[in-house]
């Protein structure tokens, strides 16, 4: 184990792209503000700002070409301190694929978007398991990019694997912008949260809130459930930037969570704000 800087300042999860309208035809118009390319350098300025030491680098598509890409961003640019890739988790070469990557350092995990499966419980079928457990066995973690709707699977899945690391990203992705903390997500993500290898990134809320219209008073419960079912030390501070620009700022985002955890002690801000992004990707 390398002698890891746990006081860093770490932005979990970030990405760039080079905008094309058919790779990212998930970018609706509602969303026309980010129709765009977003690389290193509009990125490194803000962190610098907001005095975050570096990031995690999150892949946007489900192509190896994506990893070329984000792998060429990390390795010019220091502030880059990982990456979560993609794998196709079912193919029968797994293992000979996350091999190759074990060449690149600066490669981390990886994620399977999830939440867009026609097949909502598609990381319960045992071929997407098998590679699960290849990935342990290759010393990677797994982010969980899901809905609510899929965190009962989720909690057999992540008890499926008690020594891999998982991360929930951006807090499962309530539906903030019904403006009612639904009891259904509430049981869910502590049911999941009981699983002592499951992490969750307080991250991408703001777009799932009110675009136009959300106040900081209406995101705190959730923020209050995540931490009160996870704990100080397996929580992780994430700006999902650019994707949060359709609804806030960098700046603003930051200073909400900045805020709630203002009476925290040093060391648990510490944890939340890099030292368990630290650990948790061995950065």
């Amino acid at each position: 184990m390398p002698n890891l800087n746990l006081n860093l300042k770490i932005d979990s999860h970030q990405h760039f792209w080079k905008f094309d309208p058919f790779r990212h035809a998930w970018i609706n118009d509602e969303m026309h503000i980010i129709r765009k390319d977003f690389l290193p350098h509009d990125l490194h300025s803000i962190l610098e700002a907001a005095g975050i030491d570096g990031c995690v680098l999150v892949q946007v598509d489900q192509t190896e070409e994506e990893n070329d890409f984000q792998l060429e961003n990390a390795a010019k640019h220091d502030f880059i301190k990982g990456v979560v890739g993609w794998v196709d988790l079912q193919s029968p070469d797994i293992e000979e694929r996350l091999a190759y990557y074990r060449r690149f350092p600066k490669m981390k995990g990886f994620r399977h978007i999830l939440q867009g499966e026609r097949d909502r419980a598609l990381m319960l079928k045992p071929a997407f398991k098998r590679g699960i457990d290849a990935l342990r066995k290759f010393g990677y973690t797994y982010d969980i990019l899901i809905y609510p709707d899929q965190l009962g699977y989720t909690r057999e899945f992540t008890a499926a694997f008690p020594d891999q690391p998982f991360v929930i990203d951006h807090i499962a992705k309530p539906y903030i912008k019904d403006r009612r903390l639904t009891e259904e997500w509430k049981v869910a993500i502590r049911a999941v949260a009981k699983h002592k290898n499951v992490y969750c990134k307080i991250s991408g809320m703001v777009t799932e809130a009110n675009l136009k219209n959300w106040k900081p008073e209406e995101l705190y419960p959730y923020i209050d459930t995540v931490v009160e079912a996870f704990g100080t030390d397996r929580i992780m501070y994430g700006s999902d930037w650019p994707v949060c620009l359709v609804a806030a700022s960098y700046e603003q985002w930051y200073e909400l969570v900045t805020d709630y955890f203002e009476g925290f002690s040093d060391t648990e801000r510490a944890a939340f704000f890099g030292g368990n992004a630290i650990q948790f990707y061995n950065l």
